[in-house]
This record gives C-alpha cells, structure tokens and sequence, in this order.
C-alpha cells in the first residue's frame, strides 16, 4: 500500500510502497477514501523541511539545545547518528481522514469490518491508502454519511474544544479571530449553539468567505478603522464575552487585540498558534480577564492510558472527551446542523498529493480546505515489500523486529560486513520506519507480518521493541528454532522468565540480551586488572527523573524502570566479580508519584562479593550518569561514566580516558554475531541471564517488603 512521506533533512516528499499496517491489540484499520490536508501545521512542517539545515536550526533552537547536550554527553558519533536518524527518516504527514473499517485488533468490540468511520491522529490518520488508528481515536459513521466532510474530523475537534473552552452561553458573542479553516469551522459551531458570532482576519477573501456562508453574523477586515467600536456597537456596548484566537502568526497583535475588544472578565481562547505575552496593561490587568489554552482535540490528548490502551474518562466526570468531540461534530454534519460544503475549496487525486502541498508551500492560488481522493476500487494485500536484491544465505541469517532509535544508533550500525552474515527483513510498527531501516542499513525487505521475519530464511532474530513484547517475540523466535538477541528487559514478569526458561531449553538456541556495559573496552580493563575474586563494588547511578507518565514508567508496558533499566547494572557487578547474586535486598525512597526510581540495592555474589547499586532519580543533571568503584586484592578501580578509569594498586596508578563514551554496544554486537559464526554459542551464559533477571524482580519485592532480603 502506499503513503505520502517527506524526508525532513533534504525536504524530499514522495508516495512511497510501504508495509500493511498490523492490526495491533485495540488498533482499528481503515481503507481511505479521503484525507484533509491540514495548510497549517502540515504546510509548516513541509516548509521546515525543505529549508536549509541552518533553516531548521534557526526555527527549532530547543532541538539545538538538544542535539548539544547529547554531543557533550554521548560524542560525536552518536550524536550524528541520532541527527541523521531524524534528518533521514520518512516522516508521514496527515492527521484527519475518513473511510471503511477492513480489519479490527484484539480487544475492538466497537467496530467491525465494513463499518463506514472518521479518523485522527498525527502518526495513525495519514494520508495513506491504508491506516491503523486506536480505537479512542475513531468514530462510527452512519453509512449515509458524507465520507468528504467527514475526513475534517480532527479539525473538527480541534475546533469544538475551542468553542467548549469559551465556555459561552446561548446569546453571548464571540469575536473570532483568523478565519481560516479552524477558524470557519469555530464559527460554523458558534452560530449552531446560538452566539452571535464576529469574525476577523486580516483577509478580505476570507471574511467575504465566512459572510457569504453565514458563518459570521459579522464580518471585518483587520485594519478596518475603527474596528473596535464596531464591536462594541455589536456587542450592545458590553464587548464580546469570550474570544477566540485562529490565527497563526509570530506577532503580538491577536492576543492584544483580544485583550481591546473582549468585556470585562470575559475570555480570551487561544485555539491557533500565537505568542502569549501581551501587553498587561490596559486590557488585560482592568479587565480581569480569564487565559485559555485548547487542548487540541480535547481530553484524552496526549494520554497514553486514553489514546493507546483505549481506556476511556468516565463521562460523569468528563463530559466530552476527544473522541467524544468528534462524535459531536460529525452529528452536526450529519445533521446538517453545520455546512462545510464550501471549506473544500481544492481536490487533489491521492497520486497528485505532491502538486497539493506545492501549492500550499508556494501560495499559486489562494484555498481553505484541501481533500486528497482515494481510489477506493484498488485492492490492498499484505506483502513483504522487497527493497534490496537478496545476498547469499548466510551462516547468521539476520532479521530485525522493532528498529527505533536505540537499533538504528546503537545495533543496526555495528552488524559485522562478512559474507557469511545476511540481512534479511525488517519489520516495525511503523511501516515508513521499515521501509527506510530496510534501505539505509541493506536488508533484503521489509516485513508486514510476524510470519515474514519468522520465516525460514532468518536464524537469528533481534528484537528491539516496546519491554511489553520482548517475551512473546522471544518465545515466538524460540518456538521458531531461531537465535534471539533481545533489547533488556528479556520479560516483564518472573512467570514470563521460567517460559523463556522452559522455551530455550528445547530449543537449544542462544538467547543474547542488551547488557551492553559488560563489553565496554573499560569493563574489559577492570576485568583483566581485578580478577576473579571476592570484592566491594559500589555502582552509583545518577539516573534523573522521567515523568510518571512516561511508557517507561507504566508497569504494564515498560515495567518500571528496576525492571527496565536496574537490570543492566546487576549484570554489570555479576560480570566483573565473576559469580552469581545469590541475595538481594532493597529500599526506595518513593516519590509524590508513587515511583520506586530512587532505590538503595545490596547484593551477595556465590564468591562472597558485595555490591552496592545506589540508583537515584532526584540528583542533579550535572553530575554524571554513571560511577563505579570496584576494590579488591589490595586494587581499587575507579571509571567516570564509561570515559575514563583509574586503578590504583602498588606503584602508580594507571589511567585510561577515552575521548569519547563507550558502553560497549558496537563490541557487545560483534560478540553476538562472531560468537554465532564461531561455535553458535551467545558471549553471556544464558544462566547468568536468567539469574540477574531473576535478581531483578527480587528488588522488587524487597522493595514491596521494605528492605527484607530475598534469595535469588
């Protein structure tokens, strides 16, 4: 199937042959029959990308900010590669589409194939020819519907949480500020509910536009003389009890503006994209008036819990969710309470999508609202789509399940070039993120379903998804007599770990997981230095905070961080004393959030070695992440942040600094492979795998137990 993309480094936009989309648990797909160019938001992400890079610099200074810290913290060469990721990846534009249901996930009760809906979501609702939306974030449709007015349904939203956040009665006035298409559709909603409506913008075209629709009972022109006495005039001598802002613009006009023409108390709604620091005095200190953001499409935005797991507000406390909005305005249309007939003001083929947003970023001709039309007689199958000839069959036949950020950095690059390793498919949940993994690092094709990369031409399998998968792709590779190399955690429960236990028995093949810091060149010096013996090792990890909503945080998908991150650094102290935890105890300083990511760890190793883990998420950002000090045989080893290592022992001490960070992630993934080539056997022993998982989950519970010790 295929989908408009653009590559944000070089600008270049193209409707690329991708992967069908998976019908993930609680995922709806739908066949497109039409899309809503948004001018505004897409139009401006299209212009960013066909800037120069000093362009893009100059309009985004807090991706600067941050491409810096990640080069002081990270290096060079990291640092490119999460640049060029970006730069080079196949970014989909769209967010708001209508169509037909022709396949529902696990969990989908609401819908069923055949169903005619409406759908949102910036990275779901693309202009594509088939597209997988969450169940919140789509809504039933009558099959009489009009399926063109019904692809404006983000917009719609977006535009109903406005008018609900102006919170204004039957009667009341409203002064609508840009009368674009959010500003239209404001309007055409305020005028249904009974408020007299005012509407401005700079525009002649435009307010003629809303006048001769009848969605403003007034229309003005921005630099009118006068213009504000006209509004007092219409409002009765009160000025308008609520305003709403449209616009989009880098100047202070619109939200002073606002702050001239609104009563006194009244409200000021900022629905477009417009700076907010106005001038406090005269308006807005005598006036007392009330400030209001638009949360885009409504409540439920931007939560994980509402727009990805599907679980819904209870409407006796949130009367109208996003989902809710939409449903809202589509009965208005359907209805025929609103008229939006005349916002499409241009129609493109989707073949022709290009020359749209040409028209859009070059201004040809003026336009409001801008449909893309699907063929909707075309089949859609699902395919693995080839994108490089197919190489020998290697000895290390390789495939690839998840290729986000941390793949393409850190995994995908350090594949050995040997003619016994073959790369054979990719598969992701973003089907433009295979396509452009498959290309940029030479894989075979790009998958569309398990069965592709489960195949019998791969042998080896990595898998770098979300923790919530690892072990069913884990035990799928197992079941599938394949090598498994598996991003940490390897499961997010102790039953999960006895049936990968039980899975690799049978199967015999190695498992490989993520402990990248074991293979660090450092970690290889303090070894060699050490030795194997009893020893004092204290690891201290200044971790930082990350927010409570974070998926990371969420039991059910990242498994916490002890599960998710706390796990390499009980692999770390096993590897360098030499032997297994054998007891763990642990106490957590617990936050406002209820988050154990403050946490104190003593452990026990079977050679009588002790370590400390003190991993805390209430440091300072200055400080380093990361700090070890190993001592033994009469030796101390000291390493700041895998950068640089002092040993001290008899005579002077030795010193090891490398110019840039190495957690051992390029050597651990040559270990991997080379080790297969060799003897077909994983660089870690699978027992020290299950033991320092096993470990984990025992922090835990002596966590759960305030501090009581448990045996591994």
């Amino acid at each position: 199937m295929k989908q408009i993309t653009q590559k944000l480094g070089s600008g270049d936009m193209a409707i690329n042959e991708i992967p069908y989309p998976q019908a993930g648990n609680g995922m709806v797909i739908v066949k497109n029959h039409f899309s809503i160019i948004s001018a505004g938001t897409e139009g401006s992400t299209v212009k960013a990308a066909r800037k120069s890079l000093l362009g893009k610099a100059k309009e985004r200074p807090q991706q600067v900010k941050q491409v810096i810290d990640t080069l002081k913290k990270q290096g060079p060469l990291q640092t490119y590669r999460a640049v060029m990721k970006k730069l080079d990846a196949y970014s989909p534009l769209g967010y708001s589409c209508s169509g037909e249901v022709v396949e529902v996930g696990e969990g989908v009760t609401e819908f069923q194939v055949g169903d005619k809906v409406a759908c949102a979501g910036a990275g779901y609702a693309n202009h594509a020819e088939i597209v997988a939306v969450p169940n919140n974030l789509c809504v039933k449709l009558s099959d009489t519907a009009n399926l063109k007015n019904a692809a404006y349904n983000t917009l719609g939203a977006i535009s109903m949480q406005g008018v609900r956040q102006a919170d204004l009665r039957l009667g009341e006035s409203c002064v609508v500020i840009g009368l674009g298409l959010l500003g239209q559709l404001v309007c055409l909603m305020l005028k249904a509910s009974g408020v007299k409506v005012i509407g401005v913008d700079v525009s002649e075209a435009a307010v003629k536009l809303a006048t001769d629709n009848n969605a403003v009972d007034l229309g003005i022109v921005r630099k009118t003389d006068g213009i504000e006495n006209q509004i007092l005039d219409a409002t009765n001598g009160v000025g308008a009890d609520a305003v709403i802002i449209a616009a989009a613009t880098s100047g202070l006009d619109p939200i002073n503006f606002a702050g001239a023409v609104a009563r006194k108390k009244g409200t000021v709604v900022v629905l477009g994209i417009v700076p907010t620091g106005f001038d406090r005095d005269p308006f807005w200190y005598r006036k007392e008036l009330d400030l209001k953001m638009a949360c885009s499409y409504g409540p439920g935005r931007y939560d994980a819990n509402y727009e990805e797991k599907g679980i819904d507000y209870p409407i006796a406390y949130v009367r109208w969710t996003e989902k809710r909005n939409m449903e809202a305005f589509q009965a208005l249309l359907f209805t025929k309470k609103i008229n939006i007939d005349y916002l499409t003001t241009h129609s493109f083929t989707f073949d022709e999508a290009p020359k749209a947003f040409d028209m859009i970023v070059k201004k040809t001709e003026p336009y409001i609202g801008i449909s893309l039309d699907y063929d909707v007689s075309k089949s859609h199958k699902k395919a693995a789509i080839i994108v490089n000839e197919a190489g020998p069959q290697g000895k290390v036949a390789i495939s690839f399940i998840g290729a986000g950020s941390y793949a393409q950095g850190n995994l995908l690059p350090n594949i050995p070039k040997s003619a016994n390793i073959s790369k054979v498919g990719v598969l992701t949940n973003s089907g433009t993120s295979s396509k452009r993994v498959a290309e940029k690092f030479g894989f075979h094709y790009c998958a569309s379903e398990e069965e592709d990369v489960l195949s019998d031409k791969t042998n080896t399998l990595f898998i770098a998804t979300r923790h919530d998968s690892h072990t069913s792709y884990v035990l799928k590779g197992l079941n599938a007599n394949k090598n498994i190399f598996v991003e940490k955690p390897i499961c997010l429960y102790e039953s999960e770990l006895d049936d990968i236990v039980q899975a690799q028995t049978k199967s015999g093949k190695s498992v490989m997981i993520g402990f990248n810091r074991r293979f660090s060149p450092l970690s290889k010096d303090i070894k060699s230095k050490m030795g194997n013996g009893p020893m004092s090792m204290i690891y201290r990890i200044n971790a930082g905070s990350i927010p409570a909503d974070n998926w990371l945080q969420d039991i059910e998908v990242g498994g916490g961080r002890i599960v998710g991150e706390v796990c390499h650094f009980i692999d770390y102290l096993t590897f360098i004393n030499g032997s297994l935890p054998t007891h763990i105890s642990a106490q957590a300083l617990t936050d406002s959030n209820g988050l154990n990511d403050t946490v104190n760890i003593l452990l026990t190793f079977e050679n009588g070695s002790t370590g400390v883990i003190a991993y805390y998420a209430n440091g300072s950002k200055a400080l380093s992440k990361e700090y070890i000090e190993i001592y033994g045989q009469g030796q101390t080893a000291i390493m700041d942040d895998f950068r640089s290592l002092k040993v001290y022992g008899k005579g002077k001490p030795s010193r090891r600094k490398l110019l840039n960070q190495n957690k051992g992630q390029k050597e651990m993934v040559e270990a991997f492979v080379n080790g297969l080539l060799k003897n077909g056997k994983a660089p870690i022993p699978f027992q020290e795998i299950v033991s320092v998982t096993r470990a984990t989950f025992k922090v835990i519970d002596s966590i759960k137990s305030n501090g009581r010790q448990f045996e591994v």
